[in-house]
């Protein structure tokens, strides 16, 4: 992409999915000096919004489809980034280097960068199908997800991870008193030390919210087509007209698949974002990537990871390029706890707090080989 004379290439760039990854990429090129035409393709109608407060703000009722915008569509137009909303890619075909809308037309690219973010994980139960039963992933999601909490009597969410917690926290607000299940000892065990999960679990039950962790789910159960209870393994039922699955995601990286690219976890990629293919880079939610310093590939759902890894890609493409290696930071509000963490918890060998965990401000350190790995903080921002 970049020429050796120095100037930067003008050969045509396409990005799949306009996330917070997709977006970014596009804007980082311009801004890096990449004057070649760019298409920014994405099947959702919607403008290219945040995530993060859908299960949040915007669910309170506190945020509107217009303050979620990412970039206003004179941004588009102005940076000459062709936006096509409502277009789904069907396929990649690496040797004509293009890519097939589900309409048939064809877009051609020197190189192609994959967005497509990720997806809920299926949940493959007895009465999943059933009226009621719904994820939170997208604004559709969360339109949805609104006007049946107004209406519910009986909230179950199953899975007690941020998306699950935040959902739990919302609930609570309005009035709720949900109960969280998860097959897990702990909330959010995969993704905070066991002094935060235990923080996370008393402020929600102290809000009021009931929960049941390492059980075991039977079936969702309905009575005409709507759903009307939880069964457990033991035989209990617990009552729901409205249950919210947040099992956690997967890569969206099918496109990836079908074209024949290296998956590991996700579209596998080296330490510059480069997929098997040297045309085509893949970054965000459904990348998996060599974690700096880690000797681990990883990949990652957050915010920070998805613009970084964006901006990297943009410098390889006009001439700069370095190898990703920004370091990872994750947040989520609950109620008034407002969680931050920077780094990743790896084969941690000790957890230490600083501040009283029972005045809801402080921060615990884990430690590797004598070596601060990952700092988690509740409302202490600093």
């Amino acid at each position: 992409m970049h020429s050796g004379d120095g100037r930067v290439s003008t050969d045509p760039i396409v990005i799949v999915g306009a996330g917070h990854a997709g977006v970014q990429a596009a804007a980082s090129l311009r801004d890096d000096g990449f004057d070649g035409s760019i298409a920014l393709i994405d099947a959702q109608r919607h403008k290219p919004y945040q995530r993060p407060p859908l299960s949040k703000a915007f669910m309170k009722g506190e945020a509107t489809p217009e303050s979620l915008v990412l970039r206003g569509d004179d941004f588009f137009t102005q940076r000459r980034i062709d936006l096509r909303l409502g277009s789904r890619v069907a396929a990649i075909n690496r040797a004509a280097r293009s890519v097939r809308l589900a309409g048939g037309e064809a877009i051609a690219y020197e190189h192609l960068i994959l967005a497509t973010g990720a997806v809920s994980r299926p949940f493959s139960m007895a009465g999943a199908d059933l009226d009621g039963v719904a994820v939170l992933r997208t604004m559709d999601d969360a339109f949805a997800l609104r006007e049946r909490m107004a209406k519910a009597k009986n909230i179950v969410v199953i899975g007690a991870g941020f998306i699950g917690l935040e959902f739990a926290a919302v609930a609570v607000a309005f009035g709720h008193r949900p109960t969280v299940i998860d097959i897990a000892p702990r909330v959010m065990g995969r993704a905070v030390s066991p002094m935060i999960s235990a923080a996370f679990e008393d402020k929600h039950r102290a809000l009021g919210a009931t929960f049941q962790l390492g059980a075991s789910i039977a079936a969702l159960e309905g009575a005409d087509g709507r759903v009307a209870s939880v069964r457990m393994r033991g035989g209990e039922k617990i009552p729901a007209d409205l249950v919210v699955i947040g099992v956690g995601v997967l890569a969206n990286d099918m496109l990836a698949r079908e074209a024949d690219l290296e998956i590991d976890n996700g579209v596998a990629v080296d330490a510059h974002l480069l997929t098997s293919d040297e045309h085509i880079s893949a970054i965000g939610d459904n990348a998996s990537f060599p974690l700096a310093g880690s000797g681990r590939r990883v990949r990652l759902e957050a915010v920070q990871n998805a613009l970084d890894q964006a901006r990297c890609v943009a410098r390889r493409l006009t001439g700069r390029p370095a190898p990703y290696d920004a370091t990872p930071w994750f947040w989520s509000d609950q109620a008034d706890y407002k969680l931050q963490i920077a780094g990743v918890a790896f084969d941690v060998d000790d957890y230490v707090a600083r501040g009283d965990p029972q005045s809801g401000r402080f921060s615990v350190f884990g430690v590797k080989n004598d070596k601060v790995v990952v700092v988690e903080s509740i409302n202490r921002p600093a």
